[in-house]
């Protein structure tokens, strides 16, 4: 029996209204499949505690001339901060104090690095210098509270090269993932002396006085940085670590104590 009249008008109004709701869906689904962003692109950097305050700066510096980007680092040890490029959401670039750590990561990273800057080795010890240490060898002291970096932390591998360049053999108390660490155990008191980079003793203000080390006892500590392959900003990321040897940057990085590399990398 063919429809009814009403019937008829029923569905086409049914058609007619499901027309309409089906209009918005069909308009947000391209403007969310149209690759646009509604704000900047947020870049996580995975970076040396060491380089915390230059980092915090450089935020700032980087997003007047990169306005569609914003930078969020995370700070820790380089050990640390590598290891975390294996879980689901890691970052997007990885900023570490030596190459080994950068080279530990190298599945998670593309081939684009950068020497970003330079610092140097001081012993760390109290204020007025109470232990009257007076350079590497004096670490040998027996009764003398020593702390150093973790065999696998950059500071550590920095400061075993020291002591072999220096001919000692230094007992410890303990040992840290970082240079903040290691400083921070001789700021509260809990050690008497440790080796530290020089860019970091200015966190710890009057708390903590240095010893220096000299040039044929020292090591030179270089900062790597690379962008994380695959990722969902790496033409973003692989920008960030250009800028870092730009002129701007490594202004920046010798406004806090740094040296910067001869040349571009």
């Amino acid at each position: 029996m063919p429809d009814s009249p009403r019937a008829f008008r029923v569905r086409a109004v049914g058609r007619a209204r499901g027309a309409v709701l089906l209009v918005p869906l069909v308009v947000a689904g391209l403007l969310c499949g149209c690759g646009g962003s509604s704000g900047p692109v947020t870049l996580t950097v995975l970076a040396s505690s060491s380089l915390t305050e230059v980092f915090g700066e450089m935020s700032a510096a980087y997003r007047q001339t990169h306005p569609g980007v914003r930078l969020r680092p995370e700070f820790g040890g380089s050990e640390e901060m590598a290891e975390r490029l294996s879980e689901r959401d890691p970052g997007d670039v990885l900023a570490t104090a030596d190459t080994v750590s950068l080279n530990q990561a190298d599945r998670y990273l593309d081939g684009h690095r950068r020497v970003i800057a330079h610092t140097g080795l001081t012993i760390a010890v109290a204020p007025g210098n109470p232990g009257r240490i007076r350079g590497l060898a004096d670490l040998e002291r027996r009764g003398l509270r020593v702390v150093a970096g973790a065999p696998s932390a950059p500071i550590g591998r920095y400061s075993r090269q020291a002591f072999a360049k220096a001919g000692v053999s230094v007992r410890t108390i303990a040992e840290e993932i970082s240079s903040r660490a290691v400083l921070d155990q001789v700021r509260t008191g809990d050690a008497d002396a440790g080796v530290v980079y020089i860019t970091d003793l200015r966190s710890a203000g009057i708390a903590v006085t240095s010893v220096p080390i000299p040039a044929n006892e020292n090591v030179t500590a270089s900062y790597s940085a690379a962008a994380v392959k695959d990722g969902p900003h790496q033409d973003e990321a692989d920008e960030f670590v250009s800028w870092l040897v730009t002129p701007e940057a490594q202004g920046l990085f010798r406004k806090y104590g740094f040296a910067t590399p001869v040349a571009p990398q």
